[in-house]
């Protein structure tokens, strides 16, 4: 019997360790001054207090010296309040838990393809969703995939992304933190010109923030009677500039060739018939969309 309550013992201690541990892995924000923390000392329910971040990063306890929490996550403050009960003697074996009730008020900064971009006033972590929320939510030039960086480590960077469905977007939202900068970039760009039915910039801002070069076409109004489709060119950036690709557009139209993936900065040029014979060098056409308009679908 006495070995079955060590087994069954020992495995709810190694499960809320288990937990303690995943707990403190999760713990990305770390007390600052002026937080509002939560002190609980179990089983000794009168030394239970809520106390503030003084601007020294210290906490006045009721019992014991102060302690220096600042910069340290909740699990590893409720450690070092349980070393100074020790070392103190005033317990032998301390359980202590520390919660952040409220963090001192301060600023996400939402930058760059927002309604409305700036910085927001924010007293405790929120879901991504609602803090775009507060900068009016993306506008028609965002990309989906956003960066957040957080205060607690400016070299950590998180990537969200953004969907269309209501469902994912909410089950996959993330937590943002006061502090913490997000920034939403612009989407990318697929040009279409030449014979089309509306030349232009196209931007990549589809659900899945993906283009192919049949897509592109298709939003361009796809190709005029008058076109010579066989011709197409695909003028793809690198870094030493612009080189050119043969692309057999009208056998991708028939399904007798599979549909390529677009790049940002992609530039399809549908050529126009010889029976209009008008000839456009490389040349032209990026000057052609370097002005060319830019649509958001």
């Amino acid at each position: 019997m006495k070995k079955l309550l060590s087994v069954f013992f020992a495995t709810i201690l190694f499960a809320l360790s288990s937990q303690l541990r995943a707990e403190s892995a999760d713990e990305s924000l770390l007390i600052g001054p002026g937080d509002m923390l939560h002190v609980q000392v179990f089983d000794t329910p009168e030394l239970d207090q809520s106390v503030r971040v003084t601007d020294a990063g210290e906490i006045h306890l009721l019992l014991g010296p102060t302690v220096r929490v600042a910069n340290l996550t909740p699990s590893q403050a409720a450690l070092q309040v349980r070393q100074s009960f020790i070392a103190g003697k005033y317990m032998v074996n301390p359980r202590i838990s520390i919660v952040v009730e409220q963090y001192a008020t301060e600023n996400v900064s939402i930058l760059g393809q927002v309604k409305a971009p700036g910085s927001y006033p924010i007293g405790t972590p929120r879901s991504i969703v609602d803090v775009l929320a507060l900068a009016g939510g993306l506008n028609d030039a965002a990309d989906r995939h956003i960066t957040i960086e957080r205060r607690s480590d400016p070299s950590q960077r998180v990537t969200y992304f953004v969907s269309n469905s209501s469902d994912q977007a909410l089950n996959d939202s993330i937590r943002v933190y006061p502090g913490d900068t997000i920034v939403v970039p612009k989407a990318g760009i697929v040009y279409v010109m030449g014979d089309v039915g509306r030349p232009g910039g196209y931007l990549i801002n589809s659900n899945d923030s993906k283009m192919t070069i049949l897509q592109a076409v298709t939003m361009a109004g796809g190709t005029n009677k008058t076109s010579s489709a066989a011709h197409t060119r695909l003028m793809r950036k690198t870094g030493s500039g612009y080189e050119e690709v043969d692309v057999q557009l009208k056998d991708m139209q028939k399904g007798k060739q599979a549909d390529m993936a677009a790049q940002p900065d992609d530039i399809i040029y549908v050529p126009f018939s010889y029976m209009r014979n008008i000839v456009v060098n490389s040349s032209a056409i990026l000057a052609a969309a370097g002005t060319a308009a830019v649509y958001t679908f």
